[in-house]
């Protein structure tokens, strides 16, 4: 697995921890780490670690309550473009049901599938979901 990868997946609860016990330390959602699930090859099923991971980063949602929690789906170049469009939706659409079970509201998750990604990447990298915060749209004066 990549360092970076691992080293954030690492630091969500760390930094969300110290978020939790002073809310200025982390102002923007946006600035947090953002969480990754792996998927085994042609796979969208969800092994234990992975709810863990996202039950962490619904709880995480929770503290941002107008976050907005984007989940960016990928998939491997092997087995065809249309094939892998298919898989990366059906991985960001489990990791999306799953939050929703874990309280976050469907309103404020976004779905992104990102089809597949490039030769150069180790495969578990490429077979994964990225869960990104970001700052909630800015609202229209009233």
């Amino acid at each position: 697995m990549n360092r970076r990868l691992m080293l954030s997946a690492a630091l969500l609860p760390l930094v969300a921890a110290c978020a939790e016990l002073d809310p200025l330390f982390v102002r923007d959602p946006a600035n947090l780490p953002h969480p990754v699930i792996f998927f085994t090859e042609d796979a969208s099923t969800l092994d234990d670690a992975a709810k863990a991971t996202i039950r962490e980063a619904a709880a995480t949602a929770g503290r941002f309550g107008d976050a907005r929690v984007n989940v960016f789906g990928y998939a491997g170049p092997v087995g065809g473009a249309a094939f892998n469009r298919q898989l990366s939706d059906a991985r960001a659409q489990v990791v999306a049901a799953e939050l929703r079970r874990n309280g976050v509201a469907s309103e404020r998750i976004f779905v992104v599938p990102r089809g597949p990604v490039a030769f150069d990447m180790a495969p578990i990298e490429s077979r994964r979901v990225e869960i990104r915060f970001a700052s909630p749209a800015p609202r229209p004066p009233q």
